[in-house]
């Protein structure tokens, strides 16, 4: 990468930080939810660092996101969970190293593992599959991320417990750009129901 291209993922990631910073103070999830979406949609469509591909930036209407639904929202703690970790090789950033570091329960969707990112930096970091994943109609298939927070992606915490909302789970690079190698959802973090919330398939035409 050229100085001038690092210089912009890292612009890139002060604005997603910043959009985030925003969601948290916002009271209303609906209203954080909007500029949410509407922020994304400008990074995506404006930055130099967007994941789109060329062509698809040129006919770029905005991401497949449904209107907020509250039913989505869950305020969990984290549960203890057997010791485990996970290496993901990477094109970018060679072997990526995880540790679970807990599991949290959404209501009758079933449970997810909580992953610590055990590198520079640190971070939570939460992927999402659920049944739709690679359906007609429905969510990547590798799955989605919820929480990545050495990045940004941060829905705040109530207490100890964290604000984990579906309406706000999104695809990972890869999902645009087949160059970039992303970690995905591993078999404790996957539903087995339909999520009708948060970026669907994208598909542009």
């Amino acid at each position: 990468m050229t100085a001038a291209a690092r210089l912009a993922v890292a612009d890139w990631r002060v604005r997603v930080h910043a959009l985030y910073d925003a969601v948290r103070a916002e009271s209303d999830p609906a209203t954080a939810h909007d500029a949410w979406r509407r922020g994304r949609d400008d990074l995506f469509r404006t930055h130099p660092s967007s994941p789109l591909l060329p062509q698809d930036r040129e006919a770029f209407e905005g991401l497949p996101v449904p209107a907020y639904d509250p039913a989505w929202r869950f305020v969990a703690e984290v549960e203890p969970a057997e010791e485990a970790r996970m290496e993901v090789p990477t094109g970018t950033d060679g072997v990526v190293p995880f540790e679970r570091i807990g599991r949290v329960r959404l209501g009758d969707l079933g449970s997810l593992d909580v992953w610590w990112l055990a590198s520079y930096g640190g971070g939570l970091f939460l992927p999402v599959k659920d049944r739709s994943a690679g359906k007609p109609g429905g969510t990547y298939g590798g799955g989605r991320y919820l929480l990545d927070t050495v990045k940004g992606s941060d829905l705040g915490r109530v207490g100890e417990a964290l604000v984990l909302d579906l309406n706000f789970a999104y695809n990972p690079s890869c999902a645009y750009d087949p160059e970039w190698a992303c970690p995905l959802a591993q078999a404790g973090n996957v539903l087995a129901v339909d999520v009708a919330a948060g970026e669907r398939t994208f598909t542009q035409y």
